[in-house]
């Protein structure tokens, strides 16, 4: 896919914008830095790729260690593999109603066999 002569020519005009663009987006990073001394990586993420060096001393690879640690997203809605229900009884957002009347459907019917009947005595002779 993507191969068609209008991708290739979007994709050519984005390149040559880039480039056109590139010297605009090191002026304003490099006015950026020299503002603020002590800028954080986190500020500069959005004008500009950040890129850790491979070799860089321990005590620095430390520190960026302690921001990865940071950065983990904690998540605390439990989900039912089986029938994709949170916590609150709550489907999820990209699931459509169709799947939803599905799957409570099919919740429903383990449940109606013996809902509300009472066991029957077996058929026979009574002595």
């Amino acid at each position: 896919m993507a191969k068609s002569l209008r991708s290739k020519w979007k994709r050519k005009m984005r390149a040559e914008k880039r480039k056109k663009n590139a010297p605009k987006e090191l002026d304003r990073l490099k006015n950026i830095l020299r503002v603020d001394g002590d800028v954080l990586m986190k500020d500069v993420q959005d004008i500009a790729t950040v890129v850790v060096p491979k070799h860089c001393p321990e005590k620095m690879q430390c520190e960026m260690n302690d921001e990865k640690d940071d950065m983990k997203m904690e998540t605390d809605t439990k989900r039912n593999k089986k029938s994709l229900l949170d916590q609150h009884g709550q489907y999820p957002v990209w699931m459509n109603q169709r799947q939803r009347k599905k799957l409570k459907a099919k919740r429903e019917k383990g449940k109606g066999k013996n809902r509300g009947k009472a066991v029957k005595a077996a058929k026979g002779l009574a002595w």
